[in-house]
């Protein structure tokens, strides 16, 4: 009986093995346990169950006869590896065994004896190599970390950024791939040329907690899924929100990370949801904004006019479409959008993201102490349509293009094109145009014909300018939108904290930061002073220019009027706000907000 109870356990237990060892295979989903850490235990345990009889009937009548077959039991199959005497009591007593079961009993045993072994070896190999990894990273007790959740091009862009600046860091790669082939291969040499320590497992199965509590550690889950990079993030946010000098950049662009983060409680954590699309945006409009303003074109009543092009209505297009209807809201300055996108819905997609910043009640209509704006949108049509080359064409007055289109073919091909059609015109816009290749950027820039005329374009957003330390970690409008934030705050604390804790300070105070360094660029009346240092008229300038930009923000943000000028009928979830109104409307503390918003916030100029 304990034979064939033996022999069903063990067949059992092995069919497990294999058929649970064969899902995680086949769906090759890394945050569970691999085939190998599955196999080795559960042969392990059968060797045990198939041996226990075995031993059992030779010290049958011994005392403690059961605890000596089990203790015989484990000691004999951890000596698995070439043991031939182990296999020689088995196939002794087996006789024992009911007669049905004796051939499978044998097979099972010596299948056992012959893989066994080899799986053994690979768990050993497996060990060490983690094993390596925890070494390393033990040494590194006293430094900085930066642990990143994979191992792709951008992250390895940051890293290698970090090290520049900080010799002493650290750097964690988790989740490395088990097949060190092609352009794998090539990350991987590149991640150990730079003195990175490499995990196989998961960066929320790495041992981050053994760690001087002054030094810091920085998470970033960057994978190419968004939603892996929301589940590591909450884990580690779990793991890790007691701990001080602790930060996590969550890099997602969906509004469900956003949804997720919001409810879940950080603790000392400082956590950061990096929206690629809009960082890109804010960093280039706050660093080089200005030459939007430098390409506008002098009018007849004396103001400048900027008549901007987007070509791409896609996440990168849509966000400067929004961006620039407040951006370039400027004392001197109009703005005209002209936007191209190749979806027959993108103005109407566009409105529902937007109702009334595009509504007839403001979008091309000049209202005093109210954002003043004119935005087209043309809809299906082609960039490599004859369609497109006119109505551009019909555009005489161009002084600023940006196109996204989704491939870097593409968008140079079309900036190419576009600066034709210009040079036609005998109009000199600025071209900027998302480009993802480092590499291909200087050559491309620096390009000339044969004639020697250069194309005189412009490449936002390659992987090493993006990815790097300037943007992503010491980024510098982030840091002034913090210092806005905390001066709006008045010193509350917990106020302050909300800059972190909440997207929607965070942006607003962005937005904020990124309107103050242009009203520095634009010779704005009052915009290197202190709100204390405003005079009068500096004060009902910087006001009054303030919440026209924040007006057109606000609206770029998908908010709307609440019908009511009382506090009371805003609703954040409803994106309605009662402030929504010209700036003569608003009372006089609300007036007040607006100069204590926009003023200078830094000691020195």
């Amino acid at each position: 009986m304990l034979w064939t109870i033996s022999f069903i356990i063990a067949t059992l237990l092995l069919l497990f093995a294999l058929a649970l060892s064969a899902k995680q295979f086949l769906i090759k989903n890394k945050k569970h346990v691999r085939p190998l850490q599955l196999l080795t235990p559960l042969c392990f345990v059968a060797a045990i169950v198939l041996l226990y009889p075995a031993f059992f009937s030779e010290h049958k009548g011994e005392t403690a006869d059961i605890a000596k077959a089990f203790v015989f039991s484990v000691r004999k199959a951890i000596r698995l590896i070439g043991a031939d005497e182990i296999y020689q009591t088995v196939f002794k007593q087996v006789g024992n065994a009911p007669e049905r079961i004796r051939d499978a009993y044998q097979i099972i045993v010596l299948a056992l004896q012959f893989f066994t072994p080899l799986l053994s070896f690979g768990l050993v190999l497996s060990f060490f190599k983690n094993f390596t990894a925890n070494l390393r990273y033990l040494r590194s007790y006293f430094k900085d970390v930066y642990a990143f959740a994979e191992l792709n091009e951008k992250s390895l862009s940051l890293a290698t950024d970090i090290l520049k600046n900080n010799k002493k860091a650290a750097i964690v790669f988790a989740d490395i791939a088990e097949k060190e082939s092609g352009k794998n291969a090539d990350l991987i040499w590149s991640a150990r040329a730079l003195g990175a320590i490499l995990f196989k497992k998961d960066i929320t199965a790495v041992n981050f907690g053994f760690h001087s509590k002054s030094r810091a550690i920085s998470f970033f889950t960057m994978h190419e899924d968004e939603m892996k990079n929301v589940e590591h993030s909450l884990k580690l946010i779990s793991q890790f929100n007691k701990r001080e000098n602790t930060r996590l950049y969550i890099f997602s662009t969906g509004v469900e990370s956003e949804l997720l983060l919001a409810g879940r409680e950080k603790g000392s954590m400082k956590v950061r949801r990096v929206d690629e699309v809009r960082s890109l945006i804010s960093n280039f409009l706050y660093e080089n904004g200005e030459c939007i303003f430098n390409s506008a074109k002098p009018l007849s009543n004396g103001t400048k006019n900027i008549s901007a092009v987007i070509v791409g209505m896609g996440k990168r297009g849509t966000e400067m479409l929004k961006a620039l209807s407040w951006y370039c809201q400027m004392d001197g300055y109009k703005i005209k959008i002209n936007a191209f996108d190749s979806d027959s819905l993108a103005e109407q997609r566009f409105s529902a993201l937007c109702p009334e910043l595009t509504s007839p009640k403001y979008n091309g209509v000049s209202q005093q102490g109210e954002a003043e704006y004119t935005i087209k949108i043309h809809s299906g049509i082609d960039v490599s349509t004859k369609c497109f080359a006119d109505t551009f064409s019909g555009i005489k007055d161009a002084t600023y293009i940006f196109v996204s289109l989704g491939s870097d073919e593409l968008n140079i091909k079309t900036a190419v094109q576009l600066r034709m059609l210009s040079e036609r015109m005998g109009i000199k816009p600025v071209i900027n145009a998302v480009l993802g290749s480092s590499e291909a950027k200087p050559a491309l820039e620096s390009a000339k014909n044969y004639a020697n005329q250069s194309y005189d374009i412009k490449f936002i957003g390659d992987t090493a300018s993006f990815y790097s330390e300037r943007v992503i970690i010491d980024s510098a409008v982030e840091n002034d939108a913090f210092a806005r934030h905390c001066a709006y705050c008045n010193g509350d604390k917990d106020r302050e904290e909300e800059f972190w804790r909440y997207e929607y300070c965070y942006r607003s105070s962005t937005a904020s930061a990124i309107h103050a360094e242009a009203r520095k660029k634009c010779g704005i009346k009052g915009a290197f002073k202190k709100e204390e240092e405003l005079e009068g008229d500096e004060k009902i300038t910087i006001e009054l220019l303030e919440h026209r930009r924040w007006n057109a923000y606000m609206r770029a943000e998908g908010y709307v009027y609440s019908g009511s000028p009382e506090k009371s009928s805003r609703n954040d979830l409803a994106k309605m706000h009662h402030n929504l109104v010209e700036y003569s409307s608003l009372s006089e503390s609300d007036k007040r907000k607006d100069s204590r918003v926009a003023a200078s916030v830094t000691e020195e100029e």
